[in-house]
């Protein structure tokens, strides 16, 4: 069976996370999103915890509704690294707690704690907790893996054959990742790191995997690739959409390349500014390969716009959060998830129901490869442009529908 997941998110208890990141919220989101399995986040922090423990346990699973939680959480290394954590049931969680207690200052204050460890001693905790760990967005500047290291054994040390995925983070995509060869036998996930349920931040990245059924057990095959389970699909940004692809100042935000960034001493000639050098520069300072290399085994990146965005860019709203467009996203999801709207229901279907003309067009925009991405950097997120669809002569190729793969 099919099941799409996302795997990193964070609960209330982190800094700068909504307040409405409660359980509860959190399944009625992904339902609607289309989503079966979601990281709990923080699930060492023990408030967070305690609610996780009040769910009916599933196969190391626990049920909210219709909605599947996975424990999961990030953590901070001593070198500002962030790790993804995937664990089998409370009882490890709270084993890895009391693990990683001696070594951090804030384990029961945020629920994304800062450890005064190395990226080997937190995973040799959570291979003994029987876990799952990996870079966490592991390209982004401020603290993503190959900001600070070269490779995963710079990282990981002796740990790092036993290292099973790297999390994409919003600015890179299987393309990008696959320029590096130790990568190659990775597996690649692509999570959201959501801080609020909102339509346009929880599932907007996610991944499709073949399991035998909803367990955790299951999910750690498909990760590692064994027994036929596996990733089928990974989903999410166009990368320059992400905050950090570029090279960029971090105050005004102007691009500069990687040559220039050196050559000003990483300030920024307009307004002194400390730039940051962005994922895409950073991919081709690591790189192994002038192209990507994908191995037999990678499944297809699908690129994603949130509904909710679509339809405030064919609109004309500045948000996708205003009233008008959350009127129109829950008429157009009131029978269907987020995903079977965006790349499954016919185009008549949504005639018929007598949906905004508009919307309608840059939703075949977006199926036809009609976007245009103007790049992000330095903590500012890209935009997004919608193009007319191109006629006979000068088509597009059409991206495929997720039930294709």
């Amino acid at each position: 069976m099919l099941v799409n997941l996302d795997l990193h998110i964070h609960s209330r208890y982190s800094m700068a996370v909504s307040g409405d990141m409660e359980l509860g919220q959190i399944a009625k989101g992904a339902a609607h999103k289309g989503v079966k399995i979601v990281g709990t986040g923080d699930c060492l922090h023990p408030l967070w915890l305690e609610s996780i423990k009040k769910l009916p346990e599933d196969d190391g699973l626990r049920r909210q509704g219709d909605t599947l939680f996975l424990l999961s959480v990030e953590v901070e290394d001593s070198k500002r690294v962030h790790h993804l954590i995937l664990l089998p049931d409370t009882g490890k969680a709270e084993e890895l707690a009391e693990g990683f207690s001696p070594h951090s200052g804030n384990l029961h204050q945020d629920g994304r704690p800062r450890l005064h460890m190395s990226g080997a001693q937190i995973a040799d905790l959570v291979f003994e907790a029987e876990g799952l760990i990996g870079p966490a967005h592991a390209f982004t500047p401020w603290t993503g893996m190959y900001a600070y290291h070269r490779s995963l054994s710079e990282c990981y040390q002796e740990k790092a054959d036993r290292i099973r995925f790297i999390e994409l983070g919003l600015s890179a995509d299987s393309d990008y990742a696959d320029r590096i060869a130790e990568l190659s036998d990775k597996t690649f996930l692509s999570n959201s790191d959501a801080h609020s349920p909102r339509t346009n931040k929880l599932a907007r990245e996610f991944n499709q995997m073949e399991v035998e059924e909803c367990s955790y057990r299951e999910i750690a095959l498909a990760i590692c690739r064994e027994k036929g389970r596996g990733p089928t699909l990974n989903a999410g940004f166009f990368p320059g959409e992400g905050k950090y692809n570029r090279t960029a100042c971090t105050r005004c935000f102007h691009h500069f390349s990687a040559k220039e960034m050196n050559d000003l001493m990483g300030r920024c000639s307009h307004c002194q500014g400390l730039i940051k050098l962005g994922v895409a520069d950073r991919i081709d300072l690591l790189a192994d390969y002038e192209g990507p290399q994908h191995p037999s085994h990678r499944p297809p990146y699908l690129h994603l716009i949130p509904l909710a965005e679509i339809i405030a860019l064919a609109l004309g709203y500045k948000s996708p959060m205003t009233v008008g467009v959350q009127r129109l996203y829950a008429a157009m999801t009131e029978d269907k998830t987020e995903i079977e709207v965006l790349l499954n229901e016919h185009l008549g279907e949504l005639e018929a129901a007598k949906v905004e003309p508009k919307v309608i067009r840059a939703i075949e925009a977006f199926r036809n490869g009609g976007v245009e991405v103007l790049p992000g950097g330095g903590g500012k997120y890209g935009e997004i442009r919608l193009l007319a669809s191109k006629k006979a002569g000068g088509e597009r190729e059409s991206q495929r529908s997720l039930f294709d793969f």
